[in-house]
């Protein structure tokens, strides 16, 4: 057994000193420094020495022009005296001139060790009513941009990212995809977002409202699962709850994720979600621009009005009070959103109405009474059609079980599906759904979707709707994408070469591939990420926009659909948007706007689609123009 010396003791408190960091190297020089100086001026003082012009000094004097000349070597450049007193005078400003050289080192390398750790991002966020994004993925870049249009009015945003990336690699993917939004500061940091330790950085108790991202690689669900527990079951959380707002890839999870949010967080369930989507604009032309409208911050979105100018009016009567917004529906003081309610229900005290307005300040009465509308512009009785669709569907994923269960809720009896696949779980993923359908029946082709050959054997002109999913299951997004596109381009040629322009709705990964993919002249495309990003934007500015959000995408309840114009009013007369909604309102509905289908391919004017026009403008509507109605008809 090796025997511990006095050296041993010495090297290792030494390196414990050492070890604790830059304050305690300071400290420890300060000591050395003035243990140096009385040295110094105790020996001077006890020697009976001086400067060769003053003779023996006191301890105060000799130890003033020690620390002088420790702190500035140059200062014993004019002294005179014994050699006893300049050989001490030498000793202090050599002692000083390695202390001071080593405690720049130090303050040098104390910089560069705290730079390296604000570099990691580790550091305290001490923002107050902040928004927090746990997580990432592609979809944040949407999110911090909707976030930031949102706020735009308020004086300072911030935006706290939370994810196991680098900070400084995060902060320059925000800038090169976001830039740096006005009015809002968005602050990176790393760590876990399911780590206790590591939410307490991002100050969530100060937090106006968090966000949860699912990861894009693994088990998506579980971790959003872990990040909403280990911020509801904190021992350091708030005593007032949370606003937490989180994506859901399986809808099957939902029950546990709710268990774990415990009132505190709203889902958004993204497969769910995107394949109501994909079914209800494969069955309304244009529809698809009309929730992009609704779900983003740059043209009209979905607000609730605390006003109370229409208390004691009808629903009916408050529809032709505003000119530039339009009112679909009513909160109700129990917390109940109420879509296109009757006609006749008197607007409460305690009634918040919900509006479809460009920014909630363009929300307001008119200043002028609507116009009279004639009896006999409006067509006084809507057909109702409800006959045996089918249904061609190309490609698969996760949306394809979804997609042929939602189309049960629309379609009437003896419809039918064809489904061509290459991809190995659609046999049995059609298997587990058939058994739920009752209305549909459906047959599996295992083909390559994308092969002219296989495209030119199916017996196109008997679709009513086509559909093209993207195999993101099996593929990453631009192989998913290109496989998609290919489909796309057979099919505009197959409909050009037959004469028969059958109606395609396709789901897109990136939306750059989007643009590309005007060339086939798709009536519909579904990005399904940005769609995803921009609905947990909009519920993380309201939550009650999840109960209006669920009732839009369900067959059951209000949604929004595309009917021809024609059946509404007559199309010789003059026309304005009051006029339109004075016709769906004869028929319980309500007007949101028009589709304009010669403007069908043209981007300058959203492709054809009015969402929310000014009331009193003059419009001229076609044979082949629809009326953007919320309606409850399923037919």
């Amino acid at each position: 057994m090796r025997k511990i010396t006095l050296i041993d003791r010495f090297r290792y408190r030494f390196d414990n000193i050492m070890a604790r960091g830059t304050s305690a190297l300071i400290a420890w020089l300060i000591a050395a420094s003035s243990l140096l100086v009385v040295i110094v001026a105790l020996t001077v003082v006890l020697l009976g020495e001086g400067p060769s012009d003053q003779g023996q000094i006191s301890f105060a004097q000799a130890a003033w022009m020690s620390l002088l000349r420790t702190l500035d070597p140059g200062t014993m450049g004019g002294d005179q005296g014994s050699p006893a007193f300049l050989g001490l005078m030498l000793i202090v400003t050599a002692g000083g001139i390695v202390l001071s050289s080593t405690l720049i080192s130090i303050i040098s390398s104390g910089l560069d060790r705290r730079l390296e750790e604000l570099r990691k991002g580790r550091s305290f966020v001490v923002e107050r009513n902040h928004i927090v994004i746990l997580g990432w993925s592609s979809q944040i870049f949407t999110v911090i941009a909707e976030l930031a249009m949102a706020n735009a009015e308020e004086h300072r945003t911030c935006v706290v990212v939370l994810a196991d990336r680098d900070k400084v690699e995060m902060e320059d993917a925000i800038r090169t995809h976001v830039g740096h939004p006005q009015g809002t500061a968005v602050v990176c940091r790393t760590g876990s977002p399911i780590s206790m330790r590591d939410l307490g950085i991002v100050n969530l108790h100060a937090s106006r409202v968090i966000v949860v991202l699912a990861p894009e690689d693994g088990d998506a669900d579980s971790q959003v699962i872990k990040t909403i527990l280990a911020i509801t079951n904190s021992e350091q959380r708030r005593s007032e709850d949370y606003h937490i707002v989180a994506e859901l890839r399986d809808p099957k999870n939902l029950p546990v994720a709710q268990m774990a949010g415990r009132g505190e967080a709203h889902f958004v369930q993204i497969t769910d979600l995107i394949s109501r989507i994909i079914v209800q604009t494969s069955r309304s032309t244009g529809l698809s621009i009309v929730y992009l409208e609704l779900l983003d911050y740059n043209g009209s979105e979905i607000y609730f009005w605390p006003n109370q100018s229409l208390v004691d009016l009808t629903f009916g009567e408050a529809l032709m009070r505003f000119e530039d917004c339009v009112m679909i529906g009513v909160f109700t003081a129990d917390g109940q959103a109420i879509l296109r309610p009757p006609m006749g229900r008197i607007i409460a005290p305690d009634d918040q109405p919900i509006m479809i307005a460009q920014g909630a300040r363009a929300i307001g009465c008119a200043t002028r009474p609507a116009p009279v509308i004639p009896d006999d512009d409006i067509i006084d009785t809507l057909p109702r059609r409800r006959a045996r669709e089918r249904t061609l569907i190309l490609g698969w994923n996760a949306h394809g079980p979804l997609v042929i269960q939602r189309l049960e809720g629309y379609v009437a009896p003896g419809s039918h599906i064809d489904v061509v696949s290459d991809a190995p779980t659609t046999a049995h993923d059609i298997a587990r759904s058939c058994a739920l359908l009752r209305h549909q029946t459906v047959a599996l082709q295992t083909d390559d979707s994308t092969e002219r050959a296989v495209l030119n054997a199916l017996d196109l002109k008997s679709y009513d709707h086509v559909i093209v999913l993207s195999y993101s299951d099996i593929l990453d997004t631009q192989a998913a994408d290109a496989r998609t596109l290919v489909t796309l381009l057979h099919l505009r040629d197959i409909a050009d070469r037959i004469g028969h322009p059958f109606s395609i709705v396709s789901e897109m990964l990136d939306i750059r591939n989007r643009d590309l993919a005007r060339v086939a002249r798709v009536d519909d495309f579904i990005v399904s990420d940005r769609l995803a990003s921009l609905m947990l934007a909009q519920v993380a500015q309201n939550p009650h926009l999840t109960e209006i959000f669920a009732e839009l995408f369900d067959p059951i309840g209000s949604e929004i659909q595309m009917r021809p114009a024609r059946d509404y009013v007559r199309l010789d007369a003059p026309l304005t948007f009051y006029t339109l909604t004075a016709a769906a309102r004869k028929h319980g509905e309500v007007a949101l706007g028009y589709w304009v289908h010669a403007e069908a391919q043209r981007d300058d004017r959203n492709q054809g689609v009015y969402l929310n026009p000014p009331k009193s403008r003059p419009i001229t509507l076609t044979e082949t123009d629809q009326i953007i109605v919320l309606t409850s008809d399923n037919g």
